[in-house]
């Protein structure tokens, strides 16, 4: 007996409210559904497969780097030249968790 009250004071009320929630919830079928506008794409700061290379970059092509901003790259200049591009973080310039993000955009080509 307490099962049969225990069931019917649990389903009663969720079949009393389902007719509730089913009203006006439903759009009008003649109602087109509005489309989100495109996301603008953002310009990369340098086409795919343009390594900068960080024996001969200008400061205002290494600051677009990620992470990268005047001092880093006043500092990248200063401690020119570089053998490999590791250096960076064996030099202290960068921390090895920037270089990891920048590693595939960079190169140390030599002369």
């Amino acid at each position: 007996m307490r099962i049969h009250g225990l069931i019917l004071g649990l389903v009663l009320p969720v079949l009393l409210i389902a007719p509730a929630f089913s009203q006006g919830t439903m759009a009008p079928a003649t109602t087109p559904a509005a489309k989100p506008a495109p996301a603008p794409m953002a310009a990369p700061a340098a086409k795919p497969g343009d390594l900068i290379d960080i024996n001969t970059a200008t400061k205002e092509q290494l600051i677009p780097l990620k992470g990268i901003g005047d001092v880093r790259a006043e500092a990248i200049i200063k401690g020119r030249p570089y053998k490999g591009k590791d250096e960076l973080v064996e030099k202290k310039i960068i921390t090895k968790a920037l270089y990891d993000d920048i590693k595939d955009k960079i190169i140390a080509k030599q002369k």
